[in-house]
């Protein structure tokens, strides 16, 4: 019985609770009298889309009609699918790698629009040639590069190869402006 009592008293205190901590928080400060306050905003494609938000709404040119935030959390799922779901096998190819991935479902899907996207916008970029083809469960993504950079491109394998070049964050800002980011 006291047991019930007191989880009833914590559950009736937690509102009042929970607003001191929030203030006491508010409070605290870095030593010089700076506020110490939170900067993650606790999931990164939910961070991804506040930032893309922002420079929108910071960029007094924002066609705000074209903007599609929507078609950009596709795209997020899409990387989170390729990421975290697909299956990636390597295969050595004459000058390069060709890189074998497949999922079930909706991460087909997913990698077949990243690879292709990835094979368009970065082929020819420091002298490596990429090309994309579907196949039953995925797609094959070759890579040929030159000599100097097969160790790198062995190293890297599939994931690695897709985080090259900086052009994500501007190809994010182009779909969430409602443009074609793939050439």
């Amino acid at each position: 019985m006291l047991r019930a009592f007191l989880v009833l008293v914590c559950l009736a205190a937690s509102p009042a609770l929970a607003q001191t901590m929030m203030h006491h928080h508010a409070m605290m400060d870095s030593g010089d009298g700076a506020p110490i306050t939170p900067t993650q905003v606790g999931q990164s494609a939910f961070a991804a889309i506040q930032e893309i938000v922002a420079i929108l709404e910071a960029d007094p040119k924002t066609d705000w009609s074209k903007v599609d935030i929507e078609a950009l959390r596709q795209h997020l799922i899409d990387m989170d699918a390729v990421t975290l779901c697909a299956e990636s096998k390597s295969e050595p190819v004459d000058g390069g790698m060709r890189f074998v991935v497949t999922g079930a479902g909706p991460v087909k899907d997913s990698i077949r629009r990243m690879v292709f996207a990835h094979a368009a916008t970065m082929n020819g970029v420091g002298g490596w040639s990429m090309s994309a083809a579907e196949i039953d469960d995925g797609a094959t993504l070759t890579v040929i590069a030159p000599a100097k950079d097969a160790a790198k491109l062995r190293a890297l394998g599939f994931i690695g190869v897709l985080t090259l070049g900086m052009h994500h964050q501007m190809h994010h800002l182009m779909i969430a402006k409602g443009e074609n980011p793939h050439p």
